[in-house]
């Protein structure tokens, strides 16, 4: 895949750029603001506003190694200068989220003997929830997270990108967190790590704060039993959810 835009300028959020092809309902921009999903994490939302006109996004696709912008509208733009607006509260609500729950992440991988992610989704209503392959788990001590996770988020930790070669993510303990899905590498066969200093480090392909501190707190809403060895805490964000 390519490198997206949006991880190296997330506090981007308009954008002037070009269309590079178009269809109708679709196009592709020169440079792209928009962090199309993945990961658990829901797309970005926005528009494309021209001389003369505007129109939502609807999703993004991705062919032959192109990032396709699906509009809401079956229309056919001229290659042209746009301007390309993303959702920033929206968007926000994502960082955070991913943010949160990578320190929820990082406490349930060191207080249970490197519990592995099973599957992640965010909800555009501020709420997630993360699945561990946790069977033996006493479901009021993952409960009991929730203060040092909010601790955690209080000292404002500040939150790093880098990228390494695939084959050392691999050879590095604890840098895949997760038993289904990896990161794929960028075209030039690298993967993208995200650090919070001093708590984690792990590859991630998604969307993050500049520093814990920027979120609120959140709350561990729910803990189900999901078979023999899953575990789901839900969680959500105070003021939002």
């Amino acid at each position: 895949m390519s490198r997206y835009y949006c991880l190296d300028h997330p506090d981007v959020l308009t954008l002037a750029t070009e269309v590079m092809e178009a269809r109708p309902g679709r196009v592709v921009l020169a440079e792209s603001p928009f962090y199309p999903g993945g990961g658990g994490q829901l797309p970005d939302r926005g528009t494309l506003a021209w001389t003369g006109g505007e129109v939502a996004i609807a999703g993004f696709e991705s062919e032959g190694g192109q990032l396709w912008h699906l509009l809401a509208e079956p229309l056919e733009l001229p290659a042209a200068p746009v301007e390309a607006r993303v959702d920033g509260p929206f968007r926000q609500v994502m960082r955070a989220l991913h943010t949160d729950l990578h320190i929820v992440n990082a406490v349930v991988f060191q207080d249970f003997n490197g519990a592995l992610v099973t599957g992640v989704q965010m909800n555009e209503d501020g709420t997630a929830r993360i699945d561990f392959d946790l069977p033996e788990a006493d479901n009021e001590r993952l409960r009991a997270i929730e203060g040092r996770v909010n601790a955690l988020i209080r000292q404002d930790l500040p939150v790093r990108q880098s990228h390494v070669a695939e084959a050392a993510v691999f050879a590095e303990p604890g840098l895949i967190r997760s038993r289904s899905v990896a990161p794929p590498p960028t075209a030039d066969g690298q993967v993208r790590i995200v650090e919070i200093v001093g708590l984690d480090r792990q590859a991630c392909g998604g969307t993050h704060l500049a520093s814990t501190g920027v979120s609120p707190p959140i709350s561990i809403l729910k803990i189900d039993n999901k078979g023999r060895h899953n575990r789901r805490l839900r969680i959500g964000l105070s003021g939002v959810a």
